[in-house]
């Protein structure tokens, strides 16, 4: 091959046409492996160098205040006493610490996580389970055995979610999340987040709705909390207020001077200090009623098994939280990977994301994945490894042995509210709406679906709608492919569509078809339909013209068989059995080379049969994405565009198409390899090369200037 340089930006290449065969002789086709061995591969986790130190206190500053605070604003999400979100803040980040690959991520509590978690302890152990008798009369729930029951259902929920993940990444099942379209998971969260809007005003305005499950039971509890507005805790509502502004207006603040200011400003942190010590010293729990954390018990509590008894019940949500959880982890995972250069294992997350939920199960920790908010907040301040959340960890380590009293004070509204300011990223996604409307507008159905779904079904029965809509979409997707006839850009070796591009020609006696999408049984007949549809070749009355005109012909065959079949009669009266048998054996060899001969030199290139398409009499099959379900399609194509004298050629298959191919059988004697071309353009001049059409040859191949 040939490579020189000309001006103005062109280049000329001058090499010999490639078909498969002659391209894996001259590039030395071979199946060694260029991966690194184990002990080649770098570790992230422990690179100092990746450690930006000037940002160390940055970083850590965000990432502890972000961890105390949601921890234990999302553990009200899942229905569970504030410590048990440290808890969660602290097991499993170590344990990712050493398993996981991605070098962004927070791992920890999460809003969507602890709202799925929250829906199976509210409906497994519902207030009404531990009513009980107090004073003078009155009803009483036992809070301290419900919270005790609901902390089972949550490390039995947790340790067979983490199994389900450990499985699914043990045999290599981490292609899973490529189903779970982006659409799909930006859709669930958005609806997930309404769950958790709705599931936080009774701590805003002081009220206590009825408990609803299933369908609709968004719908219900709302409008329950609207029945109960008259009812509202005044003094509630003012700190839910006031808590709102400030942390909006600070948010806001932190948003317009992120440039200038060395760090954000905590603003959960500081109104969670600021607001415990107002409810301390003025009493607000005793005088005005308002509902507090209550106690925090400080230290660690001893590992414990997970209650097996309750697996039966909760094995659907397990799975459920299982793939969610995933998908969130390895969506916001990716996303880092590809923006910072680096690879994120979906196998290997799957299974750390699986010990960290099991091993924290036994710790009385709750199913966790990536944080969204901190792990941008650590993403943006320069964090490139997990270290900070190992130290952070610690932070959180230290607060629940030492600290974590202090807090019992904190009104419940005051983590509401952060709850409800730190949604904000999730409900933007709503403006998905306009642009995918203006871009794609089937995943625009999957995005509505998907959201409504999870609002009116609950989020377990949503997350199933919504993935068998996804799939749903993804077969429509399929049977509806793009074909299009592609034709020479005059002056290049470049194909396009030519009902796209006015500036291509076609070529004459070569129609050069393409598909968008892989063929398999589903779309078999399709394909063959649009192949004969976008040619202009219809085969039915193209084999009718073609018996008609080979009429003659087979009838003085027929003539000749039945002049052959009396002489062997006659001779076989006359002569022995063995000589005879050998004479009928000669006149019939005589016979089928004649017939066969006369089949492939009356073809339609003479112009006898369809004048529209006189030239048309090599099909190359552009693009060609045929696997292995597809090899089957494609040879009875070459079979039946075969007796009507149409040569078929394959063009541009990727190396693990054409061992696909090769180990079904495609290739024979009928099909053999060489109808296969590296390129359109290397087909093109075979097939002109083929039919001595040298003029032809020398004007595409001399003017493939670039």
């Amino acid at each position: 091959m040939e490579e020189t340089e000309g001006s103005s930006g062109e280049y000329f290449v001058q090499r010999e046409v490639l078909d498969e065969l002659r391209l894996d002789e001259a590039a030395q086709k071979g199946t060694w492996s260029t991966k690194p061995t184990l002990g080649e591969r770098p570790n992230p986790r422990l690179s100092v160098d990746n450690l930006n130190v000037k940002l160390l206190p940055v970083i850590l500053m965000s990432c502890i205040s972000g961890t105390i605070v949601a921890g234990m604003a999302y553990a009200l999400l899942a229905s569970l006493p504030p410590v048990f979100g440290l808890y969660t803040s602290l097991y499993p980040v170590l344990v990712y610490f050493l398993f996981g690959t991605s070098r962004h991520i927070s791992i920890g509590t999460f809003a969507v996580m602890s709202i799925m978690v929250g829906s199976v302890t509210e409906r497994l152990a519902p207030d009404s389970n531990f009513v009980g008798n107090g004073t003078n009369g009155t009803v009483r729930v036992n809070i301290d055995a419900r919270d005790a029951f609901r902390v089972q259902i949550a490390c039995s929920l947790t340790v067979l979610t983490g199994i389900f993940q450990i499985l699914l990444g043990v045999v290599r099942f981490g292609f899973v999340v490529n189903y779970l379209s982006e659409p799909l998971v930006r859709g669930y969260t958005t609806g997930s987040a309404c769950h958790v809007c709705v599931s936080q005003l009774k701590y805003l305005f002081g009220v206590s709705p009825s408990r609803f499950s299933g369908p609709l039971s968004l719908i219900y509890t709302l409008v329950d909390i609207c029945r109960l507005l008259p009812q509202t805790q005044v003094p509630e509502l003012v700190v839910s207020l006031v808590s709102l502004a400030v942390l909006i207006a600070v948010k806001e603040i932190n948003g317009c001077y992120r440039q200038k200011l060395p760090l954000p400003i905590p603003i959960e942190l500081i109104v969670i200090i600021v607001a415990t010590i107002i409810s301390h010293f003025c009493g607000l729990d005793s005088k005005y009623s308002i509902d507090v954390v209550g106690e925090i018990p400080s230290g660690l509590n001893a590992p414990q098994v997970p209650d097996a008894t309750l697996f039966s019940e909760v094995i659907g949500d397990a799975f459920a939280v299982a793939i969610v959880g995933y998908a969130i982890n390895i969506s916001l995972g990716k996303t880092f990977a590809l923006k910072h250069g680096y690879k994120v294992d979906s196998n290997q997350e799957l299974v750390a994301l699986g010990l960290s939920n099991t091993v924290g199960s036994f710790f009385q920790c709750y199913s966790v994945t990536c944080s969204l908010s901190r792990s941008l907040i650590q993403e943006s301040t320069g964090g490139k490894t997990q270290v900070a959340g190992v130290i952070s960890s610690i932070i959180v380590l230290i607060t629940v042995l030492k600290i974590g009293a202090l807090f019992e004070d904190l009104p419940k509204a005051i983590l509401s509210t952060i709850v409800f300011v730190n949604l904000k990223g999730m409900f933007k996604q709503f403006m998905d709406v306009p642009m995918l409307w203006k871009t794609n507008k089937v995943d625009l159905l999957v995005w509505l679906v998907t959201f409504l779904s999870t609002i009116l079904l609950n989020l377990d029965l949503g997350l199933a709608v919504s993935i068998g809509f996804s799939m749903l979409t993804f077969i429509f997707r399929t049977q509806r492919p793009r074909y299009s006839i592609l034709g020479q850009l005059p002056g290049t070796d470049l194909y396009l569509d030519t009902d796209a591009y006015r500036g291509t020609r076609e070529i004459p006696g070569i129609k050069i078809f393409r598909s968008s999408t892989t063929i398999c049984y589903t779309n078999a007949e399709m394909y063959l339909e649009a192949l004969q549809e976008k040619s202009g070749i219809d085969m039915e009355k193209l084999l009718v013209a073609k018996k008609k005109r080979d009429a003659p012909l087979m009838l003085k065959q027929e003539k000749e068989k039945e002049e052959a079949k009396k002489q062997w009669e006659k001779k076989a009266v006359r002569h022995q059995s063995i000589n005879a048998d050998s004479s009928a054996e000669l006149n019939e060899g005589k016979v089928s080379a004649r017939q066969s001969h006369g089949t492939f030199t009356n073809g339609l290139c003479t112009g006898q049969v369809n004048s529209a398409y006189q030239h048309d009499t090599t099909m190359l099959d552009s693009d060609s994405n045929t696997g292995f379900h597809g090899d089957g399609s494609i040879k009875q194509i070459f079979r039946d565009f075969g007796e009507i004298d149409i040569d078929l050629y394959l063009t541009g298959c990727q190396a693990c198409v054409v061992e696909q191919l090769e180990t079904a059988g495609f290739f024979s004697v009928s099909i053999p390899k060489s109808r296969l071309f590296v390129t359109v353009h290397d087909a093109v001049l075979h097939i002109l090369k083929k039919r001595g059409q040298r003029d032809s040859i020398l004007d595409i191949s001399c003017n493939t200037e670039m």
